[in-house]
């Protein structure tokens, strides 16, 4: 019962990430451009953004180990289906990396000196990381693990 509850809150909490990311790299973007001061609004967005996309990290690894395809792709000796293979190494894997560099951008824009290299690292580091969350987000259009884009 539960597994379905988290299934619905990470399918609804990617879009908040997403989102939260999209609004962070352009905030950054305009600020790095137009040398703008960094502000405590733009640290607390930095620092929520990062925070939500661990809460949705937490969920999945959740579910990723009480995940039945994941079990599945375990156990089984002849995986011939994409799916599984996509949940149990593809969509892990990519997800971690791409958590691990929206934290290495925040803790890296957290420590330096000046507001542009603050942006700067912001920028650049959760862009890369919402590249590869978009990369490893089950679409209702990949061949390799179809999801709707929302799950109730």
């Amino acid at each position: 019962m539960y597994y379905n509850l988290l299934l619905s809150l990470h399918s609804f909490l990617r879009w908040l990430v997403v989102l939260m990311l999209l609004y962070t790299i352009s905030k950054a973007c305009i600020g790095y451009i137009k040398k703008l001061a960094y502000t405590k609004t733009d640290n607390a967005l930095r620092h929520w953004t990062a925070t939500i996309a661990h809460i949705q990290l937490i969920i999945g690894m959740i579910l990723y180990f009480k995940s039945p395809m994941v079990k599945h792709f375990n156990t089984t000796e002849n995986n011939i289906s994409y799916e599984p293979i996509f949940f149990a190494v593809i969509h892990i894997a990519l997800m971690l990396t791409a958590i691990f560099l929206i934290t290495i951008g925040s803790a890296i824009a957290k420590r330096k000196n000046t507001d542009s290299a603050k942006f700067k690292s912001t920028a650049l580091y959760f862009t890369i990381g919402i590249i590869i969350i978009f990369i490893a987000i089950p679409w209702p259009f990949s061949p390799f693990a179809s999801r709707p884009l929302i799950r109730y």
